[in-house]
């Protein structure tokens, strides 16, 4: 849980593993789809003159359980360098049947307070510390 305070927030949806021209990357690849989902967040973000330090909360929509581990270890891989304080978003990890496209494994929503943003009034859980349960033996 994390509470802010701002008087303009960006909505971001639709994050895919597409590059600029709409070529998809990482096609079968999971770990090359979070890679590129996240960079177009953070393209994203930077042409609102935003980064990740904005980002109140995720929502992300994954094609199969099966690639939870390997969500779970980009976690755990790339969030410490986009979050440097240890303190990450809230995040709401939803399995669907399809997304727009077959091919693509994973799309995420992201909110980012960016105007008037105040010091978060409760602290944000640390990873350890949030309510994810382990990952299953044998998966990391």
């Amino acid at each position: 849980m994390s509470r802010f305070t701002a008087s303009e927030y960006l909505f971001l949806a639709g994050m895919l593993s597409a590059d600029k021209d709409g070529n998809i990357i990482g096609v079968r690849d999971f770990q090359a789809q979070c890679a590129q989902v996240f960079a177009n967040v953070e393209t994203a973000l930077a042409s609102a003159d935003a980064n990740f330090s904005n980002v109140v909360s995720f929502t992300t929509y994954m094609t199969h359980s099966q690639s939870i581990p390997e969500f779970m270890e980009y976690r755990l891989s790339e969030f410490p360098k986009m979050f440097p304080s240890g303190i990450y978003p809230p995040n709401t990890l939803l399995m669907v049947d399809r997304l727009v496209h077959e091919d693509f494994l994973v799309e995420v929503q992201a909110t980012a307070a960016i105007r008037g943003a105040a010091a978060a009034v409760s602290t944000p859980m640390k990873y350890s510390e949030s309510f994810m349960p382990p990952l299953p033996k044998g998966t990391g």
